[in-house]
């Protein structure tokens, strides 16, 4: 019989969590419940102490749910506010492909919660007291998904050199491109998108050594953590994979990517900008702020310990970044270049003449790449 993790707040979830339970069971798994209540008994706590029972408890979930994972098939949180952030630190512990899933009210941005952690949300849309026909059916839909995914086959880690590449809608191309030739020379390819939480699944992939080789075509999200945009906390970004081969080109440093242009302050309007979607809006740089990013970028380069090619393509560094475009600058590009070409001590520079969304960039960041790990794969055979 496979097993389920449940966790949730049984001072004040307990009716749920039976209904949850037996739906469960009717499905015929079993079901491990990790109580995470914070043994307030009734009281409202003061928020300093309620804060550290909150880390504290999840905390202690977060081991107990390890310790018991590899005897169940999925791990499952419940709650409102509090229990929901309580399970979610709880169960981004687990591996990244470890099936999990959290029933909740919504009563947060799940888009952090989400970037690094693969959890499959169920939203109730109504508040989880009580029971009533809404609540059951969410419980009802998540016991289904449970039982789908304790069924679900694992699939075998692939033969082939996995290689993790960067891209954005701004170098669409350019990565599409990179993960054909890729795939044509027989390596797995996966594709993460640089929008300011998918750096965080990057990082996560590539310290589950999940990756043997980079491909960095897009390092937006350099301008999101220093500058200005949307993101979460991903001090490791830029030199997690200084360990391994890498191919570095500056994808969209061009640009800060902001939200709604009816959200975007009258100083970056006051800017060349355009409307990349209804909701989001990019910014072109100013010259001190590009000389600063790729300062901070050949910083975190400059800690490599494996080989770094870093590719610039003179022609433009986002799809806008053209003749023509919306935030052409050439100016921009150079001040660029001269950074990065100053201050290299662990990683070399070779400027192409082409845009970055040309054919002839992908061929080159994959041909530097395929000369770079030769050596390493002869070496390690």
């Amino acid at each position: 019989m496979a097993g389920v993790i449940l966790i949730g707040t049984g001072e004040t979830k307990t009716p749920q969590l039976d209904y949850l339970s037996g739906a469960l069971r009717r499905r015929g798994l079993s079901v491990d419940l990790v109580d995470v209540s914070l043994g307030a008994g009734g009281t409202v706590l003061p928020g300093g102490e309620k804060l550290a029972r909150m880390k504290a408890r999840a905390a202690e979930a977060a081991e107990e749910i390890a310790a018991r994972s590899e005897d169940c098939a999925v791990a499952i949180g419940i709650g409102g506010g509090t229990g929901s952030e309580i399970a979610l630190a709880a169960l981004a512990g687990l591996p990244a492909t470890y099936p999990k899933v959290l029933i909740t009210t919504m009563a947060f941005d799940p888009r952090p919660a989400l970037a690094d952690t693969a959890i499959t949300l169920i939203p109730t849309l109504c508040d989880i007291e009580g029971m009533n026909t809404m609540l059951a059916q969410a419980f009802e839909n998540a016991a289904a998904i449970a039982e789908g995914l304790a069924g679900a086959k694992p699939v075998p880690k692939a033969s082939r050199t996995s290689v993790a590449v960067t891209t954005l809608g701004a170098t669409g191309p350019a990565g599409a491109a990179i993960a054909r030739s890729l795939d044509r020379a027989g390596r797995e390819v996966t594709v993460f998108h640089a929008n300011g939480y998918g750096g965080a699944a990057f990082v996560r992939f590539v310290a589950e050594r999940g990756a043997e080789a980079v491909i960095d075509l897009n390092v937006h999200e350099l301008g999101r953590i220093r500058l200005a945009g949307d993101h979460v906390p991903m001090p490791e970004r830029f030199y997690i994979a200084r360990d391994l081969p890498r191919v570095v080109l500056p994808g969209s440093l061009n640009f800060l990517g902001l939200g709604e242009l009816s959200t975007v302050s009258a100083s970056y309007r006051g800017r060349p900008h355009y409307q990349h979607s209804g909701h989001f809006t990019h910014v072109k740089l100013t010259e001190a702020e590009m000389a600063d990013q790729a300062a901070a970028l050949a910083d975190a380069l400059n800690l490599s310990r494996a080989p770094c090619r870093v590719l610039l393509p003179m022609g433009g560094f986002s799809h806008e970044d053209r003749r023509g475009g919306a935030i052409e600058d050439e100016g921009l590009r150079g001040i660029a270049a001269e950074s990065l070409e100053r201050t290299a001590r662990a990683y070399t520079v070779t400027r192409l003449p082409h845009h970055i969304n040309a054919s002839e960039t992908a061929e080159a960041a994959v041909a530097t790449l395929e000369e770079i790990i030769r050596p390493r794969t002869h070496h390690n055979a």
